[in-house]
């Protein structure tokens, strides 16, 4: 079998879209072609591949290989797709047999030693591959995150050589993420009853948390603006399970540590007021899809509720 294809997974903002990889193997000089819109870091992947292979105990086929990772006008960035680029290559060198590949997918960048590393956009993945009915592979340092996911059979492997052995061993097996233990409800929140006085801005906070609605706290520096905002998770109950996925996922972009104790505790941020839209969302370097993802919900919120706030402004001194 010279053409083997593994499932994967993309990440674009909060979204992981599927990518098939595509390797053929043909006589010809040896070659390694990588096509398919990678990125610098996607094709740097040949040498890390070719490493890996060597250290785990495998051959890299001295021949022509093109591997394509479609869709191709999907742009495709990071180190996530090493470990679904060395399955393909064995698969299609007949190193492993390619009987398991159509039910799984994997993710996975690969140490020079064959070692699996953490990948950022772990759970938007798990919860795409989920919804496909298919078993994702992973690393063990990403086993905190996808343990959160009570759906889907996700697996933990530590090395190249494990994933091996188990599409070639129906025997073998790999683990399942450990199960986190109940969250403590004890969470240590800011709490109002700390706050002397304030009763009326006390009083629109717990108006606030209990209907749903917007707050705006205005006034010179050092009127407890931000102490009062602290305490506003207080009076809000625990995330809902799809609400503390939707944040999660977000944090597991920048691989912000997420666990049991942690991942209903509602996010709470205080940016200097001199901050930047681009600052405000991490950066626009790092993640531009999901910058521009943000930028369109938060400016237009902003600019609206500046707009509605300006225009009662003005209808008061009207009346006035």
């Amino acid at each position: 079998m010279s053409l083997a294809i593994v499932h994967t997974r993309a990440s674009i903002g909060i979204q992981a879209p599927a990518v098939s990889v595509e390797v053929h193997i043909s006589n010809g000089m040896p070659n390694f072609t990588l096509v398919g819109l990678p990125e610098i870091t996607v094709k740097e992947a040949k040498d890390r591949v070719r490493s890996a292979l060597i250290n785990s105990g495998f051959t890299f086929p001295p021949k022509k290989i093109t591997v394509n990772l479609a869709p191709a006008d999907l742009p495709k960035e990071g180190g996530r797709f090493d470990l679904p680029i060395a399955l393909a290559i064995l698969a299609a060198s007949e190193q492993i047999p390619a009987t398991k590949l159509e039910q799984h997918e994997f993710l996975g960048e690969l140490a020079l030693s064959g070692e699996i590393k953490p990948i950022n956009g772990a759970i938007p993945a798990a919860l795409a591959a989920s919804r496909d009915d298919r078993i994702l592979i992973l690393s063990q340092g990403n086993s905190t995150e996808v343990a959160l996911i009570e759906q889907g059979n996700n697996l933990i492997a530590a090395n190249l050589t494990e994933v091996c052995h188990y599409l070639s061993d129906s025997e073998t097996t790999l683990h399942k993420p450990a199960t986190q233990a109940a969250q403590d409800d004890s969470l240590s929140l800011p709490d109002l009853k700390d706050i002397i006085g304030q009763e009326q801005a006390k009083r629109a906070l717990e108006i606030s948390a209990a209907g749903g609605h917007n707050l705006l706290l205005l006034g010179p520096p050092g009127t407890g603006k931000t102490m009062l905002a602290t305490r506003l998770n207080a009076l809000l109950p625990p995330l809902s399970a799809q609400e503390a996925l939707e944040s999660a996922a977000i944090s597991s972009l920048v691989h912000t540590p997420q666990n049991s104790s942690n991942w209903r505790k509602r996010p709470f941020r205080a940016p200097h007021h001199s901050a930047s839209m681009a600052a405000l969302v991490g950066g626009e370097a790092l993640y531009p899809d999901l910058v521009r993802f943000l930028w369109h919900i938060t400016a237009y919120s902003f600019w609206m509720n500046y707009l509605n706030l300006r225009e009662k402004s003005w209808m008061l001194s009207e009346s006035h």
